[in-house]
């Protein structure tokens, strides 16, 4: 199996309302995906229909490599999710609301019920507030818990709705060096998250949603490496450092009575400096900014990121 899920010109209308527009998701096996977009842009509803919660007006799912929600039965039991945060028994302790979930799992073995617990409480840093109950836990704790709930068994994907949705920087850390563990223990997870420095470190692909519709998706790196980077020079010789530019096939040359930016395209920075100095142009400084996730995002989107579902 190379892909984890899949799905085909998914679409969802909710009467007049296209909430979810003709998406081809294409989340390869052990991928670490990253779901982006703006508030409605139809993430969350996407996710639900890939799970089987909410039944698509057209298109496909295959989940795991079987047709959802026909083999949902089957395939759920393998995937663990949090989906629009946690819900659990507020005068139950964490521990357990955990037991009632593993015991209602035809899957889990009771045997081994009290260990798998710990060990999920472990994982996300709850062993200590087990015996406590949930409704004395703050927002963080509760994200941590949910994903706990999702860790109960051996899981080949994981799908996590904003993950770190109230953590402070620690806890943040904490889901983030998660998450990267079971990437690297070859669990396919699929991220939506409004925290983009979060997403860019620890996804390796990446799908952006606008207004329903996916508007961009690959590996992350490739993705940021098709916006251009561009190069800022500060010199006295503007006029000079501008012929440089042009010769080399800089486009976008802007100057200014300080210097000048340009696109880079396929030119290296270092050819860039060596042109210049090899003309005499006097380089006071020279930045080249690379793409950034969220340059990349308000280009596709046109807008600002804010917290997407």
């Amino acid at each position: 199996m190379t892909t984890a899920l899949a799905t085909a010109g998914l679409t969802k209308r909710f009467g007049a309302q296209t909430a979810v527009d003709g998406v081809d998701l294409d989340v390869p096996a052990g991928a670490v995906y990253g779901f982006l977009g703006p508030n409605g842009s139809g993430k969350t509803t996407t996710i639900r229909m890939a799970l089987g919660l909410v039944r698509p007006t057209a298109g496909t799912v295959t989940l795991l490599g079987r047709p959802m929600p026909g083999d949902l039965r089957e395939v759920l039991p393998r995937v663990g999710a949090l989906v629009e945060g946690p819900a659990f028994h507020p005068y139950l302790s964490g521990r357990a609301n955990l037991q009632r979930l593993d015991a209602a799992d035809r899957f889990a073995d009771e045997r081994t019920s009290k260990q798998r617990i710990d060990a999920a409480l472990d994982r996300v840093g709850l062993l200590h507030a087990g015996g406590k109950r949930y409704r004395a836990y703050s927002l963080g704790m509760r994200q941590r818990l949910g994903i706990a709930a999702a860790l109960l068994v051996p899981r080949e994907m994981l799908v996590l709705d904003e993950p770190t949705n109230g953590l402070d920087p620690q806890g943040t850390r904490e889901v983030r060096q998660l998450i990267a563990s079971l990437g690297h223990e070859g669990v396919t997870i699929l991220v939506s998250s409004h925290l983009l420095a979060e997403v860019e470190q620890i996804c390796t692909h990446l799908g952006v949603m606008r207004t329903g519709q996916l508007v961009a998706q690959g590996r992350a790196d490739e993705l940021r490496a098709s916006r251009r980077a561009s190069v800022r020079l500060s010199t006295p010789d503007v006029a000079a450092a501008a012929g440089v530019a042009q010769r080399l096939g800089l486009t976008d040359v802007t100057t200014s009575d300080d210097g000048l930016t340009a696109a880079l395209g396929d030119v290296a920075s270092e050819h860039v400096v060596a042109a210049l100095v090899g003309a005499g142009v006097a380089v006071r400084e020279l930045v080249v900014n690379r793409a950034r996730l969220e340059d990349l995002f308000i280009e596709l989107t046109g807008e600002g990121f804010d917290a997407g579902r």
